[in-house]
């Protein structure tokens, strides 16, 4: 069992930066891949960025690819989502979430776990 808790969300405006951060309660972190996803009001969870347990593999949504950044720490359980020139359309929660293996999954069924998330919203 992995209990996942994300932090760091808030409001920002338009070209503005978050760094939002979730923290693994179990000592296997470092055996899981991990992903952030996003839901708005009224739309279906998206994938928004995977890392691979050692880091080495990551992906990320085409819509987010050159402004934000996935990466993790797995001496302290860590997994970060580097968030920079916010528009208003990133307005979403935020969740967490770790999938058994080693890869980089980029769809919601592969993971296993999730965080509670954590509200962005970008103003314009």
């Amino acid at each position: 069992q992995v209990q996942l808790v994300e932090g760091g969300g808030g409001v920002v405006q338009a070209g503005g930066s978050l760094r939002l951060s979730c923290v693994a309660s179990a000592r296997t972190f470092p055996h899981y891949a991990m992903g952030w996803f996003r839901q708005a009001p009224g739309k279906e969870r998206e994938f928004v960025a995977a890392i691979s347990w050692s880091g080495a593999m990551a992906s990320s949504a085409d819509s987010v690819k050159g402004r934000f950044a996935i990466s993790r720490d797995n001496a302290k359980n860590t997994l970060t989502l580097q968030m920079n020139t916010l528009r208003p359309e990133d307005t979403a929660v935020y969740y967490c979430a770790a999938a058994y293996g080693t890869a980089a999954p980029t769809t919601l069924k592969q993971y296993h776990y999730w965080g509670q998330g954590t509200q962005v919203t970008v103003s314009s």
